[in-house]
């Protein structure tokens, strides 16, 4: 009987003690203010005006808000995300896993001044360059032939960025991004790195922040898109749940994401 009160009061401590564990902030409206670092870590450094930066500091819709596709639908928790990034993705099926994250790196370069670097290669190897667009040319896209056309005039307004945006959408996707970006050892994963799989089907996932403790044992968190068009969304951890919704680096073979699983091979970076 003694034994029995004492294996009941460790688990209850036990239980006590994970139910404590919450990295959540309800009230944070940042990325970085609404997910907390897991008991001696620290959330990695990055340089001033990074994509990193950009990403750790991304808006989120209000705790407990529902991700809608495209069309006005609401997807279900469903132990897949746990917050929706504030940004938006439009009335048409065009912006799922890969368009979500190239909508957000073609942001940051727009908004912190560099356009020069905005770029996307299309599935057939087309190189649809934003400098080009924005000087005053369109593409002409007929069947799997794509050339470049003069247009009346230049425009490097936001609205024009965003069409632009629109044709990016339509024809590049996981096999396109996974071909133009580097291949990264994931002991080295940093924030705007992304996990993976091109090809048709395919899937990708961001990652939005990374933290380490003093052993040099990283964790990250990570986001998606998916199809039909849907907001982005910040996953949930499915394989520890108490350690959700931060991910191990050490030790794990394969990264199971509550709707795909990715080899840690298949992590890349854009190239700067």
């Amino acid at each position: 009987m003694r034994r029995l009160f004492l294996l009941l009061l460790v688990f209850s401590v036990f239980s006590h003690t994970y139910a404590q564990v919450n990295y959540i902030n309800p009230k944070g409206k940042l990325l970085s203010e609404r997910v907390g670092v897991p008991a001696g870590f620290t959330r990695i450094k990055v340089e001033p005006n990074s994509f990193a930066q950009y990403l750790r500091n991304i808006p989120l819709k209000p705790h407990g808000t529902k991700v809608h596709y495209y069309d006005g639908d609401i997807k279900e928790e469903k132990g897949i995300y746990f917050g929706v990034i504030d940004m938006p993705i439009g009335t048409a099926d065009l912006q799922q896993c890969a368009d979500v994250i190239m909508h957000l790196r073609a942001d940051y370069l727009y908004r912190y001044n560099k356009k020069d670097k905005i770029s996307f290669t299309f599935t057939n190897g087309f190189k649809f360059t934003y400098s080009k667009w924005a000087s005053g040319y369109k593409a002409s896209i007929n069947k799997n032939k794509v050339s470049w056309v003069a247009a009346k005039f230049s425009d490097t307004s936001y609205a024009s960025f965003l069409k632009y945006m629109d044709v990016v959408y339509t024809y590049c996707g996981t096999q396109s991004l996974s071909k133009e970006m580097d291949a990264v050892n994931i002991d080295a994963i940093m924030p705007g790195d992304i996990l993976i799989k091109g090809g048709a089907p395919g899937h990708t996932v961001l990652v939005m922040d990374v933290a380490i403790n003093t052993k040099g044992k990283k964790v990250f968190l990570i986001a998606q898109g998916y199809m039909p068009a849907q907001e982005m969304q910040m996953l949930i951890n499915p394989n520890n749940p108490q350690f959700s919704p931060w991910y191990e680096v050490n030790g794990l073979p394969e990264i199971n994401t509550p709707e795909w699983p990715f080899n840690k091979d298949q992590l890349k970076r854009f190239r700067e």
